[in-house]
């Protein structure tokens, strides 16, 4: 199907509004870093055209980002969970304190969640942590109406974290005993 350059460029415009309006409002999107075999979980904000995320040093971990990589990024609907859209993107490091940095920083500060020090977060992000941009490459790869066949289940990542061993028997009794 040939399609005309205005009609491209709709499509296209609208590939850009349906993935800045996605990245804002889902308060996480899963990164898989080329090289890597699963996604990652990320909490992130939008700013200036591409996902920031903050990492290492005691934030969440950034396994496989590198500058100069790339990534496959999918965000999530936030009322649903389910898949919303998808991309390919560009990773870059912002470089501690400079204008970008500084707002990207201002736009993260905003979504973290219970920080232990909330009034010297940027501090402690330009000392230990790496603040990179993903910026989309191309066109949207999953969006609503082309979404890829299949479950895109994958394994659970390893983790020292266990599941509760099955209730004592009795306990059900001494909960719901009647008084």
């Amino acid at each position: 199907m040939d399609r005309t350059p205005a009609a491209a460029t709709a499509d296209d415009f609208l590939d850009q509004a349906l993935l800045e309006e996605a990245a804002k409002k889902s308060g996480l999107l899963w990164v898989r870093a080329d090289g890597e075999a699963q996604a990652r979980p990320l909490w992130h904000a939008w700013y200036d055209g591409a996902v920031v995320v903050v990492g290492d040093g005691g934030e969440q971990p950034l396994h496989g980002l590198a500058p100069g990589s790339g990534a496959v990024v999918t965000v999530r609907s936030k009322d649903k969970g389910g898949r919303l859209t998808g991309w390919a993107a560009a990773v870059s490091e912002l470089a501690p304190n400079s204008d970008a940095w500084l707002g990207a920083v201002e736009e993260l500060k905003g979504k973290r969640l219970n920080a232990p020090d909330t009034d010297t977060i940027a501090d402690r992000w330009a000392r230990e942590c790496r603040v990179l941009r993903l910026a989309p490459v191309g066109a949207l790869g999953e969006r609503p109406g082309a979404m890829p066949d299949g479950s895109h289940a994958a394994e659970p990542m390893p983790t020292p974290a266990t599941t509760r061993r099955p209730i004592p028997a009795g306990l059900p009794r001494l909960l719901f005993k009647r008084r």
